[in-house]
C-alpha cells in the first residue's frame, strides 16, 4: 500500500478515483451489444450458442433449467453448518427488509383532505448470481429475499454452470431458502440479455438485479432502455477512517478482507497517526503471506491501496465524501459524532466491532451497494427496488374551495384552460 500525506494523495490520485469506472472499454461494449441484439432477435438459438462459447457447456432446453431434484440433492451435498449459516443470514435479511416494507405506506388527514401512499410489488425480477472464482450464495439471498418480502410473484435467477453442467450446491440451497421460483444455468452478458428480452426458455422480467463482472455490468447498462436494473457495479471499495484509538490489527483484517475480493478492489485507510499507519502496513504484509488469495490481495493493494495521513477527522470525512465509497468504516472513539457528516457512502460500519463482513453476510443489511462513485446518487439495494409507491388523494368540497383560486391561477399560468375549468366546474356545483 502507498502511504501518502493527504496533499500528495489529492494531487496525484483523487481526480482519478472520483472519475473511476465512468465508462466501459469499447471492446466490452461491442461484445455486449452483439450478444444482446443476437439474443433479442434469435432467442434460444443464440442463447445456447453463447452458453457453449462463454459458459463452456453444451445445454439444450431440457438441461437449462435447474430441477427440483437438483435442489433437493444440493442439501445433501453441503454440511449442516453451511445450511445453518444460510438460514441465519436469510432470517436477518428478511427481518431488516420487512421493516423497510412496513414504512413505505402511510396516510394523513388534515382538514377534510386525506393524503397517503400505498405500495405495490413489481411483477417479476431476474437475479444474476456470479460464478467465476467462487460461488456467491450471499448475493442470491441479498437480491431474492427483499423481492420476496416485497411480494414479487415471479423471481428467477441465472448463474453460470461448471463444466459438468452443474450449479454449486450452496447457490441452490440459498436460492431455495430465499424463495427463487426458477434457476437457469447461464452466465455472463447472455444471461442478462435473456432476462431482459426473454427467449423460448427464459421469461423476460421487469427488473434485473445482482452483481457481476464488467461484461455483466455493461450488459445491464445496455438493456436498461428496455428493463429496469439496480445500478452500475464494479470492483468492491472500502474507505476506513480511524484515529489513534483504533486497533491496527482490526484495521488490517478489514483491508485484507476487501482486497481479496478482486485484483481491482479499492482500499483506502485515512488515519491521523503515521505510527499507526506503519503498524497497519506491517501487519498486512505479515498476515497476507498465509492467505489463500494472496496474489489477488497483492494486486489490489499495489494498484489501489492507499494509507493517507490526514490532519483531522473533518478532513477525512470530507475526502471520503468526495470519493463516495461503497463501504465506509469509522473506527474512532466516538464514531456516531461523524455519522451525520457522511454524505456519500453505500453502507457505513461504525466502531471496530462492525466489520464489513457482517454486512456482506449475516447482519441483515444489504450488500448489493453502489460502487464507482455512484453512492453520490444511488442507495444500496432495498425493498424500494422491488416495489412502486402510489399516492392517493381524497378531498372534501370545503378543502377544494381553499385551494381553488391558487390551482386556477397555476393552471392559467401554464395555459391549460381545461385544468382551470375542472376546478371551476366543481366550484359552481358547490
Amino acid at each position: 500500500m502507498k502511504i501518502l500525506k493527504v496533499g500528495e494523495f489529492k494531487a496525484k490520485f483523487l481526480c482519478k478515483l472520483i472519475k473511476r469506472y465512468s465508462k466501459y472499454p469499447q471492446p466490452v461494449e461491442s461484445i455486449v451489444q452483439k450478444i444482446a441484439e443476437d439474443i433479442k432477435r434469435n432467442g434460444d438459438k443464440a442463447l445456447f450458442n453463447y452458453i457453449k462459447k462463454y459458459d463452456n457447456v453444451v445445454l439444450d432446453i431440457d438441461k437449462l433449467k435447474v430441477t427440483d431434484n437438483e435442489i433437493k440433492q444440493a442439501y445433501s451435498e453441503i454440511s449442516n453448518v453451511k445450511i445453518k449459516a444460510i438460514k441465519v443470514a436469510s432470517k436477518n435479511i428478511y427481518e431488516f427488509h420487512k421493516i423497510q416494507k412496513d414504512r413505505l405506506e402511510f396516510k394523513t388527514k388534515s382538514d377534510g383532505v386525506y393524503l397517503g401512499q400505498i405500495a405495490r410489488p413489481i411483477e417479476s425480477v431476474g437475479i444474476y448470481s456470479p460464478g467465476g472464482r467462487n460461488p456467491y450464495p450471499s448475493s442470491i439471498l441479498m437480491c431474492a429475499i427483499p423481492a420476496k418480502v416485497a411480494g414479487v410473484r415471479k423471481i428467477i435467477a441465472c448463474t453460470p454452470p461448471n463444466i459438468n453442467e452443474e450449479i454449486d450446491p450452496t447457490i441452490l440451497v440459498a436460492a431455495d431458502q430465499a424463495g427463487v421460483n426458477q434457476i437457469y444455468k447461464v452466465g455472463g452478458a447472455q444471461a442478462i440479455a435473456a432476462m431482459a428480452y426473454g427467449t423460448e426458455s427464459i421469461p423476460a422480467v421487469d427488473r434485473i438485479v445482482g452483481p457481476g463482472n464488467i461484461y455483466v455490468t455493461a450488459a445491464k447498462s445496455y438493456v436498461s432502455r428496455n428493463v429496469a436494473i439496480d445500478f452500475p457495479a464494479g470492483p468492491t471499495e472500502l474507505v476506513i477512517i480511524a484515529d489513534e484509538s483504533a486497533n491496527f490489527n482490526f484495521i488490517a483484517s478489514d483491508i485484507l478482507a476487501q482486497a481479496e475480493h478482486d485484483p481491482n478492489s479499492i482500499v483506502i485507510l485515512m488515519i491521523l497517526s503515521e505510527k499507526v499507519a506503519n503498524e497497519v502496513e506491517a501487519n498486512i504484509e505479515e498476515r497476507k503471506k498465509d492467505l489463500s488469495r494472496k496474489e489477488i490481495i497483492e494486486s489490489s493493494l499495489n494498484k489501489n491501496g492507499f494509507i493517507i495521513i490526514v490532519e483531522d477527522l473533518v478532513e477525512a470525512i470530507s475526502l471520503s465524501n468526495d470519493i463516495a465509497p461503497e463501504h465506509l468504516g469509522i473506527f474512532t472513539r466516538k464514531p456516531y459524532q461523524l455519522l451525520n457528516k457522511v454524505q456519500n457512502a453505500g453502507a457505513i460500519f461504525l466502531g471496530e466491532y462492525s466489520p464489513v463482513a457482517l454486512g456482506d453476510y449475516t447482519i441483515g443489511t444489504n450488500h448489493v451497494l453502489p460502487t464507482g462513485g455512484w453512492a453520490r446518487v444511488y442507495s444500496g439495494l432495498s425493498i424500494r427496488d422491488f416495489m412502486k409507491t402510489i399516492s392517493f388523494v381524497n378531498c372534501s368540497s370545503k378543502s377544494l374551495e381553499k385551494l381553488a383560486d391558487e390551482t386556477i391561477t397555476m393552471s392559467e399560468m401554464e395555459g391549460l384552460d381545461a385544468h382551470s375549468y375542472s376546478i371551476k366546474a366543481r366550484r359552481r356545483k358547490v
